[in-house]
């Protein structure tokens, strides 16, 4: 049996396992004797397995072929197709809902962008348990692909790490790929993460029982902290019944989606190296550090100016707000610290809406669940600038830090600055779409940048006032969907499958 699956297109086993899904939530809705929900779930479930075998019998091929082009559509057609199947309980449990709002929103939960188009007292409590399932599912399949698809393509990140071309198989990838095929290679790596993935998840929930949140609301902020997705049964973080100490453990565990390193070892990724010494780490410290000193450092010199200072405890609590949010959309979770709006008042920025923009676009690690340019990235560019200034003062010098840090500023820097000016286009281009379909300019801007960075809640707190998804058009969304595909795989993975050529040798 477990050699027929292997022989399985993965998008197939991927729909059937979203029908067993759907009967955690029936189960759900049956013990809350929400029948209507009920029915929903398990009769979608039932559909969706059904389909999925019939599928499976029909498709299953031993000798399927293993090019990347056929990789990266299969990724691409699971962000196309799953969606719409995850779609089909909501459409049925939600009344008075359309297609669109229900498509729309499960491809935001499945990117892990976190958009929602519902108001929160509209769906039943199982719905929202569905939303933090997928996901959470989401979040694995993005750590999966960059496993099994993207780093084998020096895809994802893994191009700036080797330097090499991206779309081509790194090291001695393309042969193990050949001798596995694409399937195996998935079920491989599956059983690898899924225990970790599944037991950091079922960790940070049980804390966040224990310091006294609520069942489903824990579950769903459980899920959504280790997929970056934002996901939450409530409105933000400020409804939480654990307060403070829930929101230091979702903290503590935000670090897995901003280093890699926090996973098991990436084959072909170079050697572990202490998380104190990890450049992406170090890196979003210190931009949470330099995020934190804008907001409060101002209204701080202001009161030492005129000698009054306020209580100690306010001033923890504009630094607590402030550093949290800050983690938070640096890696693209987008959950909203209770104390954020003292943050806001401290630094007299009003709603630092660009702040959290430039966070997201910075984005998390690479290899993980978070979205954005990455940290890696950015890292990389910050070497070869800092490179060129020294080059300025001493032209003869040679670089040094090892082979890595070399490879890091040269070729991986190259990688870096092509994947940000697409990543740039990409944004212009949202916009530009938004616009045409009379949306004003900065809601299309801060739209864009929420779908392409996979961080769904910017809309709500990045702008002058709250941006809802609801009032949308069926084009507009449309198009932000699209754009949350396109950022969940990525632009370099995007042009390799619709323009393989381009990145021959």
């Amino acid at each position: 049996m477990r050699v027929r699956l292997a022989e399985v297109p993965f998008i197939i086993v991927l729909l059937g396992a979203v029908g067993l899904l759907c009967w955690l939530p029936a189960g759900h809705a049956l013990i809350l004797r929400d029948h209507r929900t009920a029915q929903a779930f398990l009769y979608a479930g039932l559909a969706l397995m059904v389909l999925a075998g019939m599928l499976a019998i029909a498709t299953a091929d031993p000798q399927a072929g293993n090019r990347a082009r056929s990789q990266l559509a299969a990724l691409a057609g699971a962000y196309l197709g799953l969606p719409v199947a995850m779609a089909l309980p909501v459409a049925l449990a939600v009344p008075d809902t359309s297609w669109t709002n229900a498509w729309f929103e499960m491809l935001s939960c499945f990117t892990t962008t976190g958009a929602t188009v519902y108001e929160p007292g509209r769906l039943p409590p199982s719905v929202h348990l569905w939303r933090a399932l997928s996901g959470w599912l989401g979040g694995f399949f993005a750590l999966l692909a960059a496993y099994a698809i993207l780093t084998p393509l020096n895809l994802g990140g893994a191009e700036v790490l080797s330097g090499r071309v991206p779309g081509h198989d790194a090291g001695g990838a393309g042969q193990a790929g050949r001798l596995s095929g694409i399937s195996r290679r998935l079920n491989r790596h599956a059983a690898e993460l899924l225990p970790v993935y599944a037991a950091v998840t079922l960790l940070l929930w049980v804390l966040l029982l224990i310091v006294g949140e609520d069942g489903l609301l824990a579950l769903s902020h459980a899920m959504g902290t280790i997929s970056a997705s934002g996901i939450t049964a409530g409105i933000g973080m400020s409804v939480t019944a654990s307060g403070l100490p829930g929101e230091i453990l979702i903290f503590a565990f935000l670090i897995f989606a901003l280093s890699r390193r926090t996973w098991p070892r990436l084959p072909g990724m170079p050697r572990r190296e202490a998380l104190h010494e990890d450049p992406e780490l170090r890196l979003a410290a210190a931009i949470t550090l330099v995020v934190v000193a804008v907001l409060l450092l101002r209204h701080l010199a202001l009161e030492i100016e005129v000698r009054q200072m306020e209580s100690m405890p306010g001033l923890f609590r504009a630094f607590w707000g402030a550093a949290f949010t800050a983690v938070s959309f640096l890696s693209t979770t987008g959950y909203e610290s209770a104390h954020w709006t003292s943050a806001r008042d401290w630094s007299g920025l009003g709603a630092p809406g660009l702040m959290l923009l430039g966070l997201a676009m910075v984005g998390g690690g690479v290899a993980t669940c978070a979205g954005g340019v990455k940290l890696l990235r950015v890292h990389a560019l910050l070497l070869l600038g800092g490179r060129e200034l020294d080059r300025i003062v001493h032209p003869s010098s040679v670089t040094g830090g090892g082979a890595e840090r070399r490879r890091l500023s040269r070729s991986g820097a190259y990688m870096a600055w092509v994947f940000f000016m697409f990543f740039a286009i990409a944004i212009f281009v949202v916009t530009g779409a938004l616009t045409l379909v009379g949306i004003d300019f900065t809601r299309a801007m801060v739209f864009a940048i929420a779908a392409l960075t996979t961080t769904g809640p910017l809309a709500t707190v990045a702008g002058p006032e709250p941006f809802s998804y609801a009032g949308l058009g069926v084009v507009a969304k449309v198009i932000l969907g699209m754009a949350m595909i396109v950022g969940r795989l990525e632009i370099l993975a995007v042009i390799a499958l619709l323009a393989p050529a381009a990145w021959r040798r």
